[in-house]
């Protein structure tokens, strides 16, 4: 059977050659301007915004640790407490009132936040923050700015193809492409979350994950994988949660995508 086998597929291979000229797929059967999301970024990137976070160091939060008696006598350097700076992603949901969403861990403990936008920098304002469902609200000033609509994730179904902004490993903006891969419940019984095989790493957290419609359907916010590095284990805060945060904090309506 195994030389049967071998000789059906040199024979296959051989019919493949002959007729190859013939069999050759038009290079015009799929308009290349179907094979790419360029516009799609070009019209939704302007709206999502660098963020670096000023933040007390956690050896500078523990009492003992600030003589420098119990520094030196448990090896801990003087320079561990110095402030640190932590980088992150966030997007505008209203260029009108500058308000920013991001990830509720990504400025906790904040002294101070930076938000970058394109080629500029400007100071952020925190207006509040909901730890359950990591989502925390930013508001800059409202000069310039493009918005991204949030759309209805209820809507969103697995396998609806998605794309992630953000600035990983405070490399620059950068986006990555993928699917939706689950809809999962929180273990806490919290909000849902939006599972995406769009690599998303540390700085994506805030960032958006956004549909075709050029909504954001999400708000990024953790990985799972060794490491801490993806494995195409992405997870995203549903957009109506983020919106319901966002509204309650910021006392406001926001502008929406298909939902509203």
């Amino acid at each position: 059977m195994a030389g049967g086998v071998g000789v059906a597929w040199l024979n296959s291979d051989r019919d493949m050659v002959i007729g190859a000229e013939s069999a050759q797929v038009s290079v015009d059967a799929v308009p290349l301007n179907r094979l790419t999301v360029a516009p799609l970024v070009e019209r939704v990137a302007p709206a999502v915004v660098n963020i670096a976070v000023l933040q007390a160091s956690p050896y500078a939060q523990n009492p003992l640790l600030r003589d420098p008696y119990y520094r030196f006598f448990l090896g801990v350097p003087d320079e561990a407490l110095a402030p640190r700076i932590s980088a992150g992603s966030g997007f505008v949901v209203d260029a009108a009132r500058g308000l920013v969403v991001t990830n509720h861990h990504v400025v906790e403990n904040a002294r101070a936040i930076a938000v970058g936008i394109g080629d500029r920098q400007v100071e952020a304002e925190f207006l509040g923050s909901d730890p359950r469902s990591d989502i925390a609200v930013l508001r800059i000033p409202a000069r310039r700015l493009k918005q991204l609509p949030l759309g209805d994730s209820d809507k969103t179904q697995v396998g609806d193809y998605v794309v992630a902004i953000g600035n990983p490993f405070e490399v620059g903006q950068t986006v990555t492409a993928g699917i939706v891969s689950g809809l999962r419940g929180s273990p806490d019984g919290g909000a849902r979350y939006i599972q995406t095989d769009a690599p998303i790493n540390p700085g994506n957290s805030g960032g958006p994950l956004i549909n075709m419609r050029g909504e954001a359907v999400g708000v990024n916010s953790a990985i799972i994988g060794p490491n801490g590095g993806n494995v195409g284990i992405g997870l995203a805060v549903p957009s109506r949660a983020a919106r319901q945060v966002v509204e309650h904090i910021a006392g406001v309506s926001l502008p929406g995508g298909s939902e509203s």
